[in-house]
């Protein structure tokens, strides 16, 4: 099973610093040559601060991200899914798992960022800026990226829950056994309405819920009943290969919505 994360823009300092990046210590070696290319065109296109702020669409204020990616191989690494922050990993709290869940989210969980790639949640990576949208001269993340991600994830095999935005899914379509993850609530009608303002705490608090249960599904059945057990609400979508995940709006800011 592979539980399929976005990134986040924002990331977290520091790290351990007695090493630097090593694209060999990375999981899936098949995307090494997709990464050395990206990261040399990020390389050169942050060596201007004018291109780069261009290219990644940084205001300005936030010069430092420049200086993270020009300063990416020597730089402190940290496991993937410590490095990112924001809502989604806010609410994951990976650094809170006890140790046999923290294994398990090390064997099941992945990044896909669009700098590296598919990334194993305890891949040591630097800090570094590099959106879906950025445009780095000469190199289509899109074009990049698509293929190779959509081929690397059908030969795994593994029943993918797939908890990425649209706009990532763009770079890698997930594969036949996989089911997407639609966040919505229902409305006085009944009816089925899609929400943004807390879909990435919603994600983030299933995917934890999954994690500590430690439990490896293999179809959406599986983890739907698995879900049903613990006071999650998960239903087929509308569309096939999505399953939505319900929220109660009304829970007093949304802080226990899932048990």
């Amino acid at each position: 099973m592979i539980l399929l994360l976005p990134p986040s823009e924002t990331k977290r300092d520091g790290g351990d610093g007695s090493r630097v990046l090593d694209l060999s210590r990375l999981s899936f070696p098949e995307l090494s040559q997709c990464r050395r290319q990206t990261l040399a065109a990020l390389t050169i296109t942050s060596r201007s601060v004018k291109t780069a702020n261009a290219a990644l669409r940084l205001g300005p204020k936030q010069g430092f991200e420049i200086e993270r990616n020009r300063s990416i191989r020597r730089s402190p690494l940290m496991p993937a899914i410590e490095r990112y922050t924001g809502v989604l990993y806010d609410a994951l709290q990976a650094d809170t798992l006890h140790h046999e869940a923290r294994g398990f989210a090390d064997q099941s969980v992945v990044v896909h960022s669009a700098l590296f790639g598919l990334l194993g949640a305890n891949d040591p990576i630097p800090a570094y800026r590099l959106s879906h949208d950025s445009r780095l001269p000469g190199l289509s993340l899109r074009t990049h990226w698509r293929d190779t991600t959509a081929r690397v994830l059908a030969a795994r095999g593994d029943f993918v829950v797939d908890l990425r935005s649209e706009a990532y899914a763009a770079l890698g379509p997930r594969p036949e056994r996989s089911n997407y993850i639609r966040v919505v609530t229902e409305t006085a009608n009944g009816s089925r309405l899609a929400l943004s303002h807390f879909n990435k705490k919603a994600k983030g608090e299933f995917i934890r819920a999954v994690v500590a249960a430690q439990i490896v599904h293999d179809s959406p059945t599986s983890l739907i009943e698995w879900a049903r057990d613990c006071g999650i609400r998960l239903e087929p979508g509308v569309v096939a290969g999505e399953l939505d995940l319900y929220i109660d709006q009304s829970a007093p800011e949304r802080q226990q919505p899932l048990k």
